[in-house]
């Protein structure tokens, strides 16, 4: 059989010298259907393992290439992805929020693995995405980063809804919608700050960042802070709290009016790794030591925080496992699979502005 199997591939490799190899060649060598080469081929995870390691052998062998357009053709689909980005203030030229920079680089890749191309692009909030992308069948789903006023925000997601476009979003939850998203256990990290800090000795605390339906995954944060907080007798009529959208400059003038309350306070835990440094940037400006006088705490783990005097302790959030999930459900939703992973867990990263380091 083995012997069989050589001299056929060999005929029919020498044949596609002169023709090109189909995907029934690959069949009869792989002893399968054609329709489970299709499959294999997009790494469909209805074909095992095995299998598809076979079928990409063999295919290899063979010089076998996808035909995109007949292939596109005959499922009416574009093997485009649209991924849209929020226009965030940031002190460069970007407009892109430094987490999502990290997880654009993860949403790629995981397109590239899924044979699929990608389309970048700005959210546009006066227009209609799904005239702009899937209606006009430049990709066959969309996914959306960032959205600055949440409450805004939601008039857009519904009419994506109401469209029956094909989209998800990191963050906050689509109302009605759990599996439309993919987030971080936002609440579950601002727990881990809160008892890390608790840890410490800090007992006079503060919280930096929007706490409304505005900023619903602030929010969360603030509420985990204060569960663990409130389990150890400290309430959350004693938290100072601050807004701030997630710029250094919006934590620099939280932390001034902050300050000026003239209360007793040894540790602040930030909404995000930004506003963190914002507020240590205020600190060293009027005077305080870090971690000494004030602790302070971000969340997401951008790669800057690392580089921040002292080194920023925060909640890190798996931008890698992030972009995986994006393409991964979005591609499920488009093929009306079911969606089974759609949180992520933090993870508490410890550096030396809350007084110790195990990075």
């Amino acid at each position: 059989m083995r012997r069989l199997a050589r001299s056929s591939l060999a005929a029919i490799a020498e044949q596609n010298m002169k023709d090109k190899a189909t995907s029934f060649d690959i069949a009869y060598l792989a002893g399968v259907s054609q329709s489970t080469v299709s499959r294999a081929l997009r790494n469909s995870p209805q074909v095992n393992k095995e299998t598809r390691d076979k079928v990409h052998a063999i295919a290899k062998q063979l010089n076998y290439k996808v035909d995109k357009n007949a292939s596109n053709l005959r499922k009416q689909r574009s093997s485009t992805l649209a991924l849209l980005l929020f226009e965030d203030p940031t002190t460069d030229q970007s407009q892109i929020n430094p987490f999502f920079l990290s997880m654009l680089g993860s949403i790629t890749r995981a397109c590239a693995k899924r044979s699929q191309d990608l389309l970048v692009s700005f959210q546009q909030l006066s227009d209609d995405w799904h005239a702009d992308y899937e209606d006009s069948n430049k990709a066959d789903g969309i996914i959306l980063l960032g959205y600055g006023d949440y409450v805004d925000y939601e008039e857009k997601l519904d009419k994506l809804l109401a469209q029956e476009t094909h989209f998800v979003c990191w963050g906050a939850e689509v109302q009605g919608h759990p599996d439309f998203t993919i987030r971080s256990h936002n609440r579950e990290g601002g727990r881990l700050a809160g008892e890390h800090l608790l840890a410490q000795g800090y007992r006079n605390f503060a919280f930096i960042g929007n706490a409304s339906e505005h900023s619903p995954e602030f929010f969360q944060r603030y509420q985990g802070f204060i569960d663990s907080l409130g389990a150890h007798g400290i309430a959350a009529e004693q938290v100072a709290q601050f807004d701030a959208i997630s710029t250094e400059s919006a934590g620099d003038a939280a932390t001034q009016q902050l300050i000026s309350l003239k209360k007793p306070l040894d540790a602040i835990f930030c909404a995000s790794d930004l506003i963190a440094i914002g507020v240590m940037r205020a600190l060293h400006r009027l005077g305080y030591r870090i971690p000494q006088d004030i602790a302070v705490m971000g969340f997401d783990d951008i790669p800057v925080a690392s580089f921040a005097t002292p080194a920023l302790s925060t909640i890190q959030q798996d931008t890698n496992l992030a972009g995986e999930l994006l393409v991964d459900n979005l591609l499920r939703l488009i093929n009306n699979q079911p969606i089974t992973v759609n949180q992520i867990e933090p993870r508490l990263i410890v550096r030396q502005s809350c007084g110790a380091d195990t990075d």
